[in-house]
């Protein structure tokens, strides 16, 4: 492609256009699918001069990218992406006085709210999705959010915004006079023709009319259809004593269709009231939670949102979000969840109940529980997670963004939403109900199987039917999400014909090239077509070692991606999910990269290997198989386990690399190597014979090296253990599973362990089995990791129930039976495996669970004070949970225990210790965990339960970094 390679030279970014790619832009978070030409990442103001350029010359187009989690589309096309999302990421300019901030398109909602915070403002509008959603995104698409009853949407906070219009120059529009808007009228030029066009439509008493009888409702306040032109009528320009004119009313919701947007400008609020409860109200039906909603916006509430019996099915079956259904008494049909703020809390629970008294009086709902201010984050989390937790609705049935949208005034939701359902019931839907109830606005979906033509057809009826019912409460078909490719072929029902050819004669005022984001708002392609599934397209079938039958195969656990982008979050943000990306910031390290490549080559695969790939084997090289996404994505794809089993199929065709079989057989290895364990560590640790081995291996010479102890762990017990003191009232007995990492390499913490169990009354027994099979795994020789596997459900499952616990030291090992080993085992032993798995424990949990039951008591260690700052390993955060460590630190009275904010530590068994990840490995350290160890008081001890983590730490920071059961050892009386 020269044309693309003469460009490329010209840019200071990127331009890609491998196939790789162009297929992780292919999608965004809707249902379409559409190849674009290139993807740009600029990198400058002159960078998007020149793909405008480009784009004029070569009769292509360009759509803007930030996040990519539209829902309608709007990120789709088949010109050049343009994501600001890499670079495009500075605060320029922030005014306190004045409540202003100037930033670039591509800064992050709330990393903007974290700088904002020390000063007492932020940034209002709060989508679902603000943990990733970028300004210039929440622009383009008019983001509302779950505050807009209060705070309004992106629209009313927008100032001034920069642009480079379609001819290649730049335009500022801002708040203007009427004299000063005349001026503009007079410019020689494509920006002084934006405004007489204006001028002269809007002047037309004619088309005021049409405006003022057409658009929905004013007292809708999310009002996303079309272009914003009666937002424009009310200035001073065409109404006297109007506010001021400010172009930025009509490009705020204009999804990057009018001119390429590179600054943004936007007012600020004070930070609301500190103290913040919810109250959780239960519903028997959705149209009481309706008539309750009307209720609610007569309070001081804060935000109103809704969420249907459906998705609080969903929130059953996900490790995470799980575990914040606390407050869900019973089986409700609908919970409508009001927040309010105050100074004190008894001030916010004071409003709350009298809402409650509101509802009672009303006979409106049965249950009220008010969830205190500890606990709303993780209240509100349950509710962010809706669009994500659809996904998993199991089969090619899906809940499909469509109709999602819509927003009708609050005197007619009621109303609105029981003729919708009745619609629906014709259809023989069950439809989805969640989201901003006390704006109007009930994100509505139908449950499609969008690879089916019929579907495919229905999806179009649907969206017509629900268009006409919207138009007949003259509510809007948009309110937050956009029109895109979704909603824009029903502009001309919701606002009239006129209206709409309005809309074109502006979009090609602006852009008579049809340069910037074509087809989406006017000229869209039907909606039903550009999906990402052919009609009646059958799903291939991938014949598999590892059993992905409970989601359909390996290809649906792909498909279970919608694209939500919550892999996209950065470190500030918490959580482990996806550390490759957070430090790369390239779209091919997210999860939803990867599940995209996963299932653009599986559908479409003709070789005999479909997985013998290489844009595959790319997208998945940096995964480090943390698995944050089993746990922390709402969809629960498990990447982890696609990446051993993409492994395992793409070897057969090219065969085991030498450093995989190496890593795979460590335990053979080392055994080998305790047999003279002093020659070995000095072959290990020696300049010339370490150095060596690392090169022939590939393994970063920066690391060192684990070295082996004297006598490994099961010598040990069984000469010492029989020496142990024998407690004088054995509490319980546990099976202790002696991974290959502690057995060989931490020999002393196993060591540790047995003496601390014995010490609390337990009786600790080892005996012969298999190594885990975790290095096996991580390296796809699946055989190999099922054969372990397949050995210790069969030595274990009578020997193990919940009394007598298999209890493990190093989370990766002994998480493997309650994660991978259910579906890694052969056929056979599938059922012992699953229930083999509910008897598992890491040690962290076990003695966490027998502190909970009063057998191990703080009396039993010192009273003096310790500070502790505490690590977790990715997968006992994804599997388990750092409460159980937490709860063993600080057991001891004085003992204060932090958990460092951290996600992966860039280790992940093998892989930081790879010279090709070794950077990376160390950048995803840096970005939390190396300066939150650094920055530790003097005397303050690391916690780290897992190998891996402690030799990054050791590495990375030069500090030890201890397992707690050493701590816990210590600390005993």
């Amino acid at each position: 492609m020269p044309a693309l390679e003469n460009l490329k030279a010209k840019l200071a970014g990127d331009l890609k256009f491998d196939s790789l790619t162009k297929t992780l832009y292919a999608t965004d978070a809707s249902v379409y699918r559409e190849m674009p030409l290139a993807v740009a990442l600029p990198k400058s103001v002159e960078d998007i001069r020149q793909l405008i350029l480009f784009a004029k010359v070569n009769k292509t187009s360009l759509i803007p990218r930030t996040a990519g989690t539209s829902l309608a589309g709007q990120c789709v096309g088949n010109g050049i992406v343009v994501d600001v999302s890499k670079y495009f990421t500075s605060i320029l300019e922030f005014n306190q006085e004045e409540r202003w901030v100037r930033v670039q398109p591509g800064v992050v909602r709330d990393e903007l709210n974290r700088f904002l915070k020390p000063h007492g403002l932020f940034f209002s509008p709060i989508t679902s999705t603000a943990n990733r959603a970028m300004i210039g995104g929440m622009v383009g698409n008019n983001s509302s959010g779950t505050t807009s009853i209060v705070y309004g949407t992106t629209r009313d906070k927008v100032i001034q915004l920069k642009t480079i219009l379609s001819d290649g120059n730049e335009a500022i529009f801002e708040p203007i006079s009427k004299n000063e808007f005349e001026a503009k009228c007079k410019l020689d030029s494509l920006e002084g023709e934006v405004y007489r066009q204006l001028k002269l439509e809007l002047s037309d008493p004619t088309a005021k009319k049409n405006i003022e009888e057409n658009f929905p409702k004013k007292s809708i306040h999310r009002r996303n259809t079309g272009y914003a032109v009666d937002a424009l009528l009310d200035t001073d320009v065409f109404q006297e004593g109007g506010e001021l004119f400010n172009f930025c009313k009509l490009l705020s919701g204009s999804e990057g269709t009018l001119a390429f947007t590179t600054e943004i400008k936007i007012s600020l609020d004070p930070l609301p009231d500190p103290v913040e409860v919810v109250v959780a109200a239960h519903f028997e039906s959705i149209h009481q939670s309706m008539l309750a909603a009307q209720v609610a916006m007569k309070h001081p509430a804060t935000a109103v949102e809704l969420m249907d019996k459906i998705i609080l099915d969903c929130t059953k079956e996900s490790i995470e979000y799980s575990k914040n259904r606390y407050f869900v008494e019973g089986d409700p049909m609908a919970l409508l969840m009001v927040e309010f703020t105050g100074n004190t809390e008894d001030e916010a629970r004071s409003k709350a109940q009298q809402l409650i008294a509101d509802f009672k009086a009303t006979d409106l709902g049965y249950a009220y529980p008010i969830i205190g201010p500890d606990k709303t984050k993780s209240a509100w989390a349950l509710r962010s997670a809706g669009l994500g937790l659809l996904a998993n609705i199991p089969g090619d049935r899906k809940a499909v963004a469509c109709i999602e949208d819509t927003a009708v005034d609050i005197e007619d939701l009621a109303a609105y939403i029981d003729e919708f359902d009745k619609m629906m019931e014709a259809y023989g839907q069950e439809p989805v109900h969640y989201a901003h109830a006390g704006a109007g606005e009930i994100h509505l979906r139908p449950i499609l199987d969008l690879k089916k033509k019929k579907d495919q057809e229905e999806f179009y009826q649907i969206s017509l039917d629900v268009a006409k019912l919207v138009k007949k409460y003259n509510g809007s078909l948009s309110g937050e999400h956009g029109d895109g490719r979704v909603r824009a072929p029903f502009i001309p029902i919701m606002v009239g014909e006129d209206n709409y050819q309005l809309f074109r004669r502006i979009k090609y005022t602006w852009d008579p090239d049809n340069i910037f984001n074509p087809g989406k708002i006017v000229d869209t392609a039907p909606m039903n077509t550009f999906l990402r599934y052919e009609p009646d397209m059958k799903t291939p079938a991938q014949e598999t070692l590892m059993d992905f039958g409970h989601v359909g195969g390996f290809l649906r656990m792909a498909e279970k991606c919608n694209g939500s982008g919550d892999c996209r979050k950065l470190p500030a943000s918490g959580g482990t999910m996806c550390p490759s990306y957070q430090a790369t910031r390239n779209e091919k390290d997210t999860t939803r990269g990867r599940a995209n490549t996963l299932r653009e080559f599986l559908t479409l695969d003709k070789k005999s290997n479909p997985f013998d790939h290489p844009e595959i084997k790319e997208a998945l090289d940096l995964c480090l198989s943390c698995k944050g996404c089993t746990a922390e994505c709402p969809s629960n794809v498990d990447m982890a386990s696609m990446k051993a089993e993409f492994l395992y199929q793409y070897q057969k065709q090219h065969g085991v690399p030498l450093r995989s079989k190496a890593f795979a057989h460590i335990n053979d290895l080392n055994g080998l190597a305790g047999v003279l364990p002093g020659l070995s560590n000095f072959a290990l640790n020696n300049g010339l014979t370490s150095g060596l081995m690392k090169s022939i291996l590939g393994v970063a010479s920066k690391r060192q090296l684990p070295t082996l102890q004297k006598v490994n762990l099961r010598t040990w017990y069984k000469k010492s253990y029989p020496q142990l003191p024998v407690p004088e009232k054995i509490i319980k007995t546990i099976y202790l599973f002696v991974d290959e990492f502690t057995n060989y390499n931490d020999t002393e913490i196993g060591i540790t362990a047995i003496k601390l169990l014995n010490r609390l009354g337990y009786d600790v027994k080892v005996i012969d089995h298999q190594e885990s099979g975790r290095s096996a795994l991580s390296k796809g020789l699946l055989v190999k990791a099922r054969k372990h596997a397949d050995a210790n459900v069969e030595i274990f499952e009578k020997l193990i129930d919940s009394n007598t616990p298999l209890v493990g030291i190093e989370p990766s090992a002994i998480l493997g039976f309650r994660d991978e080993y259910p579906k890694l085992v052969s056929p056979k032993w599938v059922e012992a495996a699953k229930k083999l798995k509910f008897h598992t424990l890491t040690i962290d949990e076990f003695i966490g669970r027998e502190i909970a039951a009063g057998n191990i008591t703080s009396d039993q260690f010192t009273g003096q004070a310790q500070n502790i700052k505490l690590h977790g390993h990715c997968h006992q955060k994804a599997i388990s949970s750092l409460t159980w460590t937490q709860k063993l630190l600080s057991l001891p009275t004085n003992y204060s225990v932090e958990i460092i904010p951290s996600g992966c530590c860039g280790m992940a068994g093998s892989f930081g210790y790879e010279k090709e990840h070794y950077e990376l490995s160390m950048q995803i350290g840096e970005m939390v965990l190396f300066p939150a160890v650094r920055e530790a008081a003097e005397g303050t001890l690391i916690a780290a339960p897992g190998t891996s983590c402690r030799h990054q730490i050791a590495d990375g920071t030069g500090k030890k970094a201890k397992h707690p059961v050493e701590i816990l050892w210590e600390a005993l009386r």
